[in-house]
């Protein structure tokens, strides 16, 4: 109800009705008090701003990053990070950093922030490989460097590690020499001359009469007396041959590059000359029953006497005959012999089999054959089954008799692999037969992280993998200057530990190295020292892949999945592999509470027991590389994965003494990296076939 008798002090309402008022449009000053000035407004955003810039100058560690030599250009990825001149502010964790210097291979690698206020980290650039010239007097010398084959000179523009290169020069003719260079590298130019030293002495000859021909071990010179004979440096027969002549032989000794001059020579006329050839040739000749050598042959006789010829070769019935010569014959003979043959009968199962020898189809193995008494290679050979040959020397008179079961394709794999075998430096490798994993972790399993994509995978080839993972002493005899160095005042680097320090790269190298060693084909393609793609049909020794490191660290009879290397739940029974006791407390950061293994860091291989399948430390001691490139895995499934093609990092599998945490002790875990590292070693594996 209104109670004013005027109706504007009562609003807009007059009874029913609704009217106008008046509008007032603010002032500045009431709208002023609504909003800030734009001075106000700028204090306000510089005063945040200096608060996130002290926040991370009093949050970030100070990383001081220097190289050798100085660096052209430093980027520094996966991070936050403020550069000042060489000292970086940056929060602890892993960052990529790609740094490059002219001359230089660039440099990759991760840098790891730790939780100190003021760090330092060195790095060193790898110097490109120096660019030689290599010339030789004479020309098409064979040249290498540390062992391996450059080609024949003139060699331009050839391409050598930075160091010490031994150089090798070879030529039939000419005496082997060595030379020592330093190639400075960093694609600089060098040059090398070599003059070969002659690897023969001239031996001069005449005769009387002249004009005999002059052989060497009975090869034709091309030379008749009078002349001087180059002969290369050893032990040699020389001979003279005139025809109507006896021949004249000498063994000599010849030393390179000395001249030896065996005078005249007086040639003896042949009262008759014999000379003798066989079907087949090589035969034993003799004369009277005196041997004269082998065919074809020359022989000085006497005139007007019989003589008993017989010739002999094993396989062959000898042949004889009865010779005469008249004064000053020259007669020449060829003798044919039979060979011997002996009977061999062949029994196979499958009867259907069939029989090759010597390469040569014969129709149904189940046969009796007869052959000459001479080494045979006998074959069996049936769709589906595995071959099988032998060498067979027939016996005249005498009946032999092969008896042959042909195995299938898979039993004859597994019969023709040995169950475990060693390496040349005594590392034992056990058979493996893998099937199929289930890799990767459960999103629900505690400790579980992003990377460890589950998925199924099948591994159908058979492969070794080394019991114990590869020692000090065995790496340096690789890489001679080889150190595993110390943690704190512990030692890393007794032999019998595993080597720790080690890049990727040359663990793979390492592999290469004794495949090699072995005459085996290696697994890594090379260039420079530098691993750049794979053989994957080759078995020669590699790092086991992720998927057969998994299998065989946690599938026990195929049946059942390990979620730790001991069992599915924390903690171990004690000594039950190397892991961040309480003895180590004092040096890492999360240990196993209640867990003693006696051993503060690394301990020598193969200390602990050995899982189910006979291999010791897939967890625990050192960490391991394995082949695989690293990625974030899909879910699909797949077939004997080798990882992807290429990428930054390589996969890292299995806990390390360093490790005591939930996360890093399961089987599952997959950490990842390029460079050596103090708690991360290897094994090899190979293919069986």
């Amino acid at each position: 109800m209104n109670t004013s008798d005027n109706p504007a002090d009562n609003g807009a309402v007059d009874g029913d009705l609704i009217r106008p008022v008046g509008y007032e449009r603010p002032t500045a000053s009431s709208r002023k008090s609504l909003t800030l000035s734009p001075v106000k407004a700028l204090l306000t955003i510089l005063a945040a701003v200096a608060v996130g810039v002290l926040w991370f100058l009093f949050s970030a560690r100070s990383v001081q990053v220097v190289f050798d030599p100085s660096a052209d250009d430093v980027v520094i990825d996966r991070g936050m990070s403020l550069a000042l001149s060489d000292v970086f502010l940056m929060f602890p964790g892993d960052y990529q950093l790609t740094a490059n210097a002219m001359g230089y291979y660039p440099l990759e690698v991760v840098l790891n922030v730790g939780e100190d206020r003021n760090q330092r980290h060195e790095f060193a650039f790898a110097p490109l490989p120096g660019v030689v010239d290599i010339v030789t007097d004479p020309e098409g010398v064979s040249v290498s460097a540390n062992g391996v084959v450059l080609g024949e000179t003139p060699l331009y523009e050839v391409d050598l590690e930075a160091g010490d290169q031994h150089l090798r020069f070879e030529h039939p003719r000419y005496q082997p020499a060595n030379a020592s260079i330093f190639i400075e590298g960093r694609r600089q130019k060098q040059a090398h001359t070599q003059t070969m030293r002659p690897n023969w002495g001239d031996i001069s000859l005449a005769s009387v009469p002249a004009g005999a021909e002059i052989l060497v071990d009975d090869e034709p010179t091309g030379l008749t007396t009078p002349a001087a004979a180059p002969v290369l440096a050893g032990e040699h027969e020389i001979r003279l041959k005139l025809a109507g002549h006896k021949s004249f032989r000498k063994r000599i000794l010849v030393v390179a590059e000395q001249a030896e001059d065996l005078g005249a020579i007086a040639l003896t006329k042949a009262d008759g000359l014999l000379t003798v050839t066989t079907i087949p040739t090589e035969a034993g000749v003799t004369l009277n029953g005196q041997y004269k050598g082998i065919s074809p042959i020359e022989i000085d006789m006497e005139s007007g006497r019989n003589y008993r010829l017989q010739v002999f070769k094993a396989g062959f019935a000898p042949a004889q005959r009865t010779v005469s010569l008249k004064p000053g014959e020259e007669l020449k003979i060829s003798m044919s012999l039979n060979q011997n043959r002996g009977d061999l009968v062949v029994l196979t199962d499958p009867p259907d089999a069939q029989l090759f020898v010597n390469g040569q189809s014969r129709g149904n193995a189940n046969q009796t054959v007869r052959l000459p008494t001479t080494p045979h290679n006998i074959e069996i050979r049936l769709d589906g089954y595995a071959g099988y040959k032998t060498t067979i020397v027939p016996k005249e008179g005498l009946t032999q008799e092969v008896k042959v079961r042909l195995l299938t394709i898979a039993e004859a794999r597994l019969a023709a692999l040995k169950p475990v075998i060693q390496t040349s430096q005594g590392q034992n490798m056990r058979l493996l037969e893998p099937s199929s994993v289930t890799m990767g972790a459960s999103r629900r399993e505690p400790g579980r992280r992003a990377n460890e994509t589950l998925r199924e995978v099948a591994l159908t080839r058979l492969f070794y993998l080394a019991t114990t993972e590869v020692t000090n002493a065995q790496f340096k005899e690789f890489a001679t200057g080889h150190d595993s160095g110390k943690y704190e005042e512990y030692q890393l680097s007794k032999d019998d530990m595993p080597a720790s320090m080690v890049s990727w790269n040359d663990a793979a190298l390492y592999c290469n190295w004794l495949s090699k060693r072995e005459d085996r084909d290696p697994f890594y393609r090379t260039e420079f020292s530098k691993v750049v793609g794979i053989n994957s049909g080759s078995t020669g020794y590699r790092l086991p892949t992720e998927a057969e490191w998994a299998w065989t660290a946690r599938y026990i009879d195929g049946k059942e999945q390990l979620r730790f290397p001991w069992g599915d739940n924390l903690p171990p029974t004690d000594r039950n592999g190397n892991y961040a006791d309480h003895s180590a407390a004092h040096m890492v950061g999360r240990i196993i509470f209640g867990y003693n293994d006696n051993h503060i860091v690394a301990a020598p291989v193969g200390t602990f027991p050995a899982n189910a399948r006979g291999i010791h430390d897939l967890g625990g001691n050192v960490a391991e590389w394995v082949n695989d490139f690293y990625e974030i895995p899909s879910a699909d499934a797949v077939t004997d994965p080798l990882g992807p093609d290429t990428a930054d990092f390589h996969v890292i599998k299995g806990s390390s003494w360093m490790h005591g945490t939930v996360t890093d002790l399961r089987l599952a875990f997959r950490d990842y990296g390029a460079d050596g590292r103090r708690d991360v070693g290897f094994r090899i594996a190979r293919f069986a076939e």
